[in-house]
């Protein structure tokens, strides 16, 4: 996970939570002098089910760590809760595909070389994969229904050995349609980041990495984050 940050030389223009994905984003809003509150606060897994507790005007996260990080954040700018923020809420929760997408976590359903046709976005592999993000689905619901605008960033479009592609593809879109039915923002760089093969262009990977973006990732999708005003 990176080290969270934020910049304090203004009032912030949105609060940003996340996992590692969250990092390029932050350091991009720095570099560009763009002030915001937070950054990544834990690792992808940790954020798909059974993460937080909800309550009337704000979220506990259950690992102390992830708990003192968002304390830290509202504290920098004197709130007492997340209904109290009055800024977008930026979030790469429930955006972890790769994790969801694991090999062996859907050789069961596969049928020789594939999965039978319609399995991958059909019924079943829709509720096996909201299931999985539920919690990440129910955290974005909370932050609605107290009011604040949900800004949620789609992942890097770079998919590790260890994870099938068609089913990272196929993830992705299902939780995208899951958290814009909710009445979030997606933020969705995809037709900015990747090339012919539908994966992430070269010079937007990390090096020496597997799944994440970089700066210049990062400089994408705050450049889409403020296409949405932020």
């Amino acid at each position: 996970m990176t080290t969270p940050y934020s910049t304090t030389t203004a009032p912030a223009r949105f609060l940003l939570l996340g996992d590692s994905h969250a990092g390029p984003i932050g350091r991009a809003a720095r570099a560009a002098g763009i002030p915001f509150q937070g950054g990544p606060i834990g690792a992808a897994r940790e954020f798909t089910d059974g993460f937080f507790e909800a309550g009337e005007r704000d979220v506990v996260f259950h690992k102390p760590e992830a708990d003192g990080y968002y304390r830290g954040f509202l504290g920098e700018m004197g709130k007492d809760g997340l209904a109290d923020v009055g800024i977008p809420l930026v979030t790469t929760f429930g955006f972890a595909a790769h994790f969801v997408a694991t090999k062996e976590n859907w050789r069961l359903y596969r049928s020789g070389d594939g999965f039978p046709p319609g399995f991958l976005g059909g019924p079943l592999f829709d509720a096996i994969v909201t299931a999985t993000v539920r919690g990440a689905l129910a955290f974005h619901r909370h932050a609605l229904d107290l009011g604040v605008r949900v800004c949620t960033v789609m992942p890097p479009q770079r998919v590790p050995a260890q994870s099938d592609p068609a089913v990272f593809l196929a993830a992705q879109e299902t939780v995208r349609r899951a958290i814009t039915a909710l009445g979030a923002e997606v933020v969705d760089p995809r037709a900015r980041i990747t090339d012919a093969t539908g994966y992430q262009r070269a010079e937007l990977c990390e090096a020496d990495d597997e799944i994440h973006g970089n700066l210049a990732w990062g400089r994408i999708v705050l450049t889409e984050l403020l296409d949405l005003g932020l």
